[in-house]
């Protein structure tokens, strides 16, 4: 009975670290030039981000290789900042934009960037273990009509609800 519950819970958790049908990492993925602040610009909700607006992630390198993820929000109807810390490593080469993160103990979930601009690292779209995780992130808070568009387009073409996205509010400079 050990053995099955040991099995279960194995293929239970690899399964977080999975990727949703139609995304694939990008290749030639350069963590150097990733790490730093991203501004959340849309996300599909869920429990963990519910009501929350100026979202940053922070991304910087931990000693044991691994990257510290640093996720902000301010929760509007508490009219508080919120943090979480988090730790990610990669799940294939280290020049792949799969990694696995995790912000409870031994449990992690898929960090997939699927696409980037490679020339500046200027935005991410990054989904999680399946179609209900996804995130348009940009190294400004706020991003062209073009861009928006371009993530709602490859979004949908993926699989992803594009009718649930919200866009973040951030102020304006």
């Amino acid at each position: 009975m050990r053995a099955v519950t040991v099995l279960l819970m194995s293929i239970l958790l690899s399964a977080c670290v999975g990727l949703p049908d139609k995304v694939s990492p990008v290749s030639n993925f350069e963590l150097p030039r990733y790490l730093g602040t991203w501004y959340e610009v849309a996300r599909l909700d869920h429990s963990f981000e519910r009501g929350m607006n100026q979202v940053t992630a922070n991304y910087s390198m931990r000693d044991d290789g691994g990257v510290k993820v640093l996720n902000r929000g301010f929760k509007t109807n508490e009219q508080q900042w919120q943090e979480a810390e988090g730790k990610a490593y990669f799940v294939e080469g280290t020049d792949s934009g799969y990694l696995k993160v995790s912000f409870f103990g031994p449990f992690y979930g898929s960090y997939v960037v699927f696409e980037l601009d490679k020339q500046d690292y200027q935005y991410a779209f990054v989904a999680g273990p399946n179609h209900d995780y996804l995130w348009l992130l940009a190294r400004t808070p706020q991003v062209s009509e073009q861009l928006k568009q371009r993530f709602l387009n490859e979004a949908k073409q993926r699989g992803f609800n594009t009718e649930e996205i919200i866009f973040v509010e951030h102020p304006q400079p």
